[in-house]
């Protein structure tokens, strides 16, 4: 379950019920993708390349470590409000990129041109890969554009951030939150985030996530954010038995049916691990509602079941990241971007307002960043990329750009 990079030379998809060729890259449909696939992947690790708990730092420092006291009362470290200029700006850019007849897969930085914001974003952008992880704008006009032009600008500035990859088999790149009525209690098939349910603490499959609030919930739905290198640190003092059996690749996490032929519905991989080469990051890859998913198959005694320590572990994480979470609330026109590598995020459950009235929808990207800026680092196969986690091929090829509502 490790997020995407680009493809930039001829890699094999290995074929699936949906798939019946061997596909390549420069075989990619250009009306989705001009410059080539963006896809994300659910790989199992180089089990010999993940390190011992011993290995592990007893404690993090650096700006990744973060407190919600120093953040609480200061929104001028992470609120960035949109200027009138910038506004303009972002204005023009969407419109150029909409008269240029261009799918909205092709939007780049160099058809989206932010001149006077690139440096603003340099900035934001660092201090997301290297820094806190974690931004909100305000401001964003998204009750005055029509659906086009918003999404437009939105994933224009996304481009200034990292590239999109997919967010489901599909190969959807822009994609919807919002109740369309799944049922949150078939966990081995629902994607949460397609319904009210609470959303424990979690890192989605990607270097970075953006949302961007269309439409609030009557209540809840509120975010919550915390760094992964204080709950590390906080472990470590804890509860290190906890830390140590986050470190250990005896966790099964689901793939919920997206696989290829030969693939098992499941990748076994540890929690917590560190980079393998590079600066030697700790990153945390969690979602409980992938790990408790697989009850089909435990039950059929074909993976282990959760054991109490791990249930315990569970537990554990989630208490603590809830301690020293960061709590916020975003209001329509608010983009919040996060990085999953060094950070956990969550949603309260939410209630939308009677119809007629519009249902909570956020608009979601994934963002992959260039590896030699850090992202995501468990260790992968058959990669010549072995620091960051290797070439990811999506276990299907993508079939259209947005994720339908």
């Amino acid at each position: 379950m490790a997020p995407g990079i680009l493809v930039q030379e001829p890699v094999q998809v290995l074929p699936s019920s949906r798939t019946t060729a061997v596909l390549k890259n420069e075989d990619a449909p250009r009306s989705i993708f001009p410059d080539g696939i963006r896809t994300s992947g659910q790989h199992p690790p180089l089990y010999e390349a993940l390190r011992p708990y011993s290995e592990f730092p007893k404690e993090i420092s650096g700006p990744t470590v973060w407190t919600k006291e120093e953040y609480v009362n200061n929104p001028e470290r992470w609120v960035h409000p949109f200027t009138e200029e910038e506004i303009g700006e972002l204005s023009e850019a969407a419109d150029r990129f909409i008269a240029s007849g261009a799918p909205l897969t092709g939007i780049s930085k160099e058809n989206f041109r932010l001149n006077k914001m690139t440096k603003v974003l340099q900035v934001l952008r660092n201090d997301l890969l290297n820094g806190k992880g974690f931004i909100l704008f305000k401001g964003f006009p998204a009750e005055a554009w029509g659906p086009l032009k918003t999404s437009v600008a939105y994933m224009g500035l996304g481009q200034y951030v990292g590239y999109f990859v997919s967010q489901n088999r599909h190969g959807h790149v822009l994609g919807h939150v919002k109740d369309v009525g799944d049922d949150p209690s078939q966990i081995h098939s629902t994607r949460i985030y397609r319904t009210s349910a609470r959303q424990f603490f979690h890192a989605d499959d990607s270097d970075v996530v953006g949302l961007l609030c269309l439409h609030r919930a009557a209540e809840g739905g509120e975010s919550d954010i915390v760094s992964v290198h204080n709950v590390w640190n906080a472990l470590q003092r804890e509860n290190p038995d906890v830390a140590e059996l986050l470190t250990r690749p005896v966790w099964y996490f689901d793939r919920k049916g997206e696989v290829s032929d030969g693939q098992e519905e499941w990748v076994r991989q540890p929690v917590i691990y560190l980079e393998n080469g590079g600066k030697g990051r700790l990153y945390c890859k969690w979602d409980p509602y992938y790990v408790r998913s697989l009850t089909r198959f435990s039950d059929a005694g074909i993976i282990p079941a959760l054991s109490e320590e791990q249930e315990h572990a569970i537990q554990v994480l989630e208490d603590t990241c809830n301690r020293l979470s960061l709590h916020m609330i975003l209001e329509v026109g608010d983009i919040q971007f996060v990085s999953n590598a060094h950070l956990l995020h969550a949603r309260t459950a939410y209630k939308d307002f009677p119809p007629p009235s519009p249902r909570r929808h956020l608009l979601r990207l994934w963002l992959a960043t260039p590896e030699t800026e850090g992202g995501w680092a468990l260790p992968m196969p058959d990669s010549k990329e072995k620091k960051r986690g290797g070439i990811q091929v999506n276990n299907n090829p993508p079939r259209a750009p947005l994720d339908a509502e």
